[in-house]
């Protein structure tokens, strides 16, 4: 089991005045009905303190684990209970003959915690990783077990809940059939071209994240992920907008192996092998890294691309890598990509909290006049008014968190700075 008392990064040393493991439904029922403030925590990676409680900290890591493939209703789902991971549900779905429509960069993180915060994976036709959920299993503030379908207008708020509405102990997902994908790794793809073509570029195929130090204008890797299904393209030829296929693998971020990565160069292999930049049997990186993420409308990216390149150096000088990435739109009330397609700017900052606090703020600056919203789970320095105003639906988002959880149980100061009480 993970250090209960930070996050994976390390960065944040928890509160909490006790922790606790559950190892049942039952009793994580009456450990929430008995607590005065209580939060949950999945896989731990998140950047900052919306996991946080001075009350007690549940790690529902050690619940019973299960995922039920069901393909009896118009559409087949996947039930998963318990603290299950990507890595580990990915798995089981293939071997049912399914796939998730989309994954994000890690198969490490946990399925409830990565839907509850907005994290989301690439494709100008893809939405993010909680646009998959159909239903939630959900233990509130009276220990009670709720469950939220389609069929309730309450679930688009709670999909992604910040933890706030309670502890989600089920998740079901909308599958599709097992595809497969390719992946290729492009250098070179200069500065001039993006700009002048960057919703060709972003378009180019099912999956595309563009990788740049922010050094120059230039991008240093375009990773584009291309459904064997899907019609040919100039995807997989020598050169693709100018750039150069890579001549052997790749990883993201300068220095580091490529024996991490999932396998480049157009070898065919089954989604879930292929979507994530990462191996799911390996450590992507020790943890020594910040991150932070903002998202703006896709009309907005170019200006946003060179509103950016003002204040590059500081960027570059606080920097591991950066990735650009788009998302489409969907209805969740508290999603980054709500009711916008969007591109979305990744930061993978060293882990120097003092020198990088302030380069956040710049980056924010330059991203104030696109009203960028930032990734929930990551590091950003925005004033809760200024975030809280971002988002149509926050009242309504404020009404159901006060409607499940009256007196604040699941509320810490994460949520009193960015979500108003209903």
């Amino acid at each position: 089991m993970a250090n209960l008392e930070m996050n994976w990064a390390g960065n944040i040393v928890f509160g909490a005045e006790r922790y606790a493991a559950p190892t049942s439904v039952a009793e994580l029922q009456r450990l929430v009905a008995g607590a005065g403030r209580v939060r949950a925590r999945g896989s731990a990676h998140s950047f900052n303190r919306i996991a946080d409680t001075d009350g007690l900290q549940l790690a529902v890591e050690s619940l019973p684990s299960s995922v039920e493939v069901t393909t009896d209703g118009s559409r087949p789902t996947a039930t998963v209970r318990g603290g299950v991971r990507y890595a580990e549900l990915t798995g089981h779905l293939e071997q049912a003959g399914f796939a998730l429509h989309n994954l994000g960069s890690l198969p490490h993180i946990s399925v409830a915690g990565a839907c509850a915060t907005g994290t989301h994976g690439s494709g100008v036709t893809n939405g993010g990783l909680a646009t998959a959920v159909s239903g939630l299993e959900l233990v509130t503030a009276s220990g009670d077990l709720l469950r939220l379908d389609r069929s309730d207008p309450r679930l688009a708020g709670a999909v992604v809940g910040l933890g706030a509405l309670g502890v989600v102990v089920g998740v079901t997902l909308d599958l599709e059939p097992t595809y497969e994908v390719r992946q290729f790794v492009y250098e070179g793809l200069t500065g001039d071209v993006l700009r002048e073509r960057l919703d060709e570029v972003l378009a180019a195929a099912y999956s595309v994240s563009l990788f740049t130090d922010w050094r120059g204008r230039d991008v240093r890797q375009a990773w584009l992920k291309q459904r064997v299904d899907e019609p040919a393209s100039a995807v997989g030829e020598p050169d693709w907008m100018g750039a150069v296929l890579a001549d052997g693998p790749r990883n993201p971020v300068p220095e580091m192996s490529p024996v991490h990565c999932t396998e480049q160069q157009g070898a065919p292999g089954a989604w879930h092998e292929r979507l994530p930049h990462f191996k799911r049997g390996f450590t992507p990186s020790s943890g020594e890294e910040l991150q932070s993420e903002w998202f703006v409308r896709r009309q907005d990216a170019r200006a946003a691309l060179d509103a950016l390149d003002t204040i590059r150096e500081r960027i570059a000088g606080v920097l591991q890598i950066s990735e650009i990435r788009t998302i489409a739109a969907d209805e969740l009330w508290l999603s980054p990509a709500y009711q916008r397609d969007c591109v979305a700017f990744h930061f993978t900052w060293i882990k120097d909290t003092a020198s990088v606090t302030p380069v956040v703020r710049a980056v924010e600056e330059q991203l104030a006049p696109f009203d960028a919203r930032p990734h929930w789970g990551k590091v950003f320095e925005m004033p809760g008014r200024t975030v809280s105003s971002l988002y149509e639906r926050m009242p309504d988002f404020a009404r159901l968190s006060a409607e499940l959880d009256p007196d604040g149980k699941f509320r810490n100061a994460f949520l009193e700075e960015y979500v108003p009480r209903g």
